[in-house]
């Protein structure tokens, strides 16, 4: 355990960041197995949109990567339209 106080702080800090990305991250991988297994409804589509949604937010928000949300974006479409199709 650290003895700076700033330090012990920094360590509280991290843990709630931690926490709350954890919960970002399992939202979008529920998000996007919603669209891929709804692919093809009317739900379908709003799933999509809205898994795009929360994968672009989380983005901005730093929990992944923009290039991280661009390539599960493109992943998820793919599935998506290839169920479509079918």
């Amino acid at each position: 355990m650290a003895n700076i106080k700033s330090q012990k702080k920094r360590i509280r800090t991290n843990a709630k960041r931690a926490e709350r990305n954890k919960a970002v991250r399992s939202e979008l991988k529920t998000r996007v197995k919603t669209a891929t297994n709804t692919a093809g409804t009317d739900e379908g589509v709003a799933a999509a949109l809205l898994a795009q949604k929360r994968l672009d937010k989380a983005a901005s928000k730093g929990v992944i990567h923009k290039n991280q949300a661009a390539r599960r974006k493109s992943r998820m479409m793919k599935r998506v339209n290839a169920t479509e199709d079918a």
